[in-house]
């Protein structure tokens, strides 16, 4: 029978060789995640979610008004709430279907901006923010599964060759009736 000290010697030798092969783990799954971009293209009021040159999805958004356009410009997303409250001039609302960013909002590198749903989505597919991304909180809370803190977001506010790629319509032939 071993003594007890001999019995906690061979305990500590096991629990450290199960933390590591955990922290080994955990590093190889930080090291899987891929990058992904988010690219929104406003004239389209469109956003698409990338792996490289792939889409993985694209989804509807609004975007900026008129007199509150979008910015355009290369940004990474800095925070992500999941049910956000919403502060504006000397007003809060809390979490809820009264709350203007929805479900969820993907904050950006510039101030003030971000990715969110809405309390709105009828507005969806329109010029109607006051600079935001919107999105149906469905959609939103697909997109939160999809991106991470430290991705890039390009939004870009003209129609460019990698933007018809991106959101060219895929046209799917009719099957034909006569066979």
């Amino acid at each position: 029978m071993l003594r007890i000290e001999d019995q906690l010697k061979k305990m500590a030798a096991v629990m450290s060789v199960v933390l590591w092969a955990t922290a080994e783990a955990m590093a190889q799954d930080n090291q899987a995640r891929v990058t992904r971009r988010i690219v929104v293209s406003i004239p389209d009021r469109k956003l698409a979610v990338m792996e490289g040159d792939t889409v993985v999805r694209i989804f509807d958004t609004a975007v900026g008004a008129p007199k509150s356009p979008s910015p355009t410009g290369t940004f990474t997303i800095i925070n992500s709430m999941e049910n956000p409250t919403w502060y504006t001039k000397g007003r809060i609302v809390s979490p809820g279907p009264a709350n203007p960013l929805g479900t969820r909002w993907l904050g950006l590198s510039q101030k003030g901006y971000g990715i969110h749903g809405t309390n709105a989505p009828s507005s969806i597919g329109k010029n109607a923010s006051h600079g935001c991304i919107r999105m149906r909180n469905r959609d939103v809370e697909q997109l939160f599964k999809m991106v991470a803190v430290g991705d890039v977001v390009e939004l870009i506010g003209e129609r460019t060759g990698e933007v018809a790629r991106i959101f060219a319509p895929v046209i799917v032939a009719a099957a034909d009736d006569n066979n």
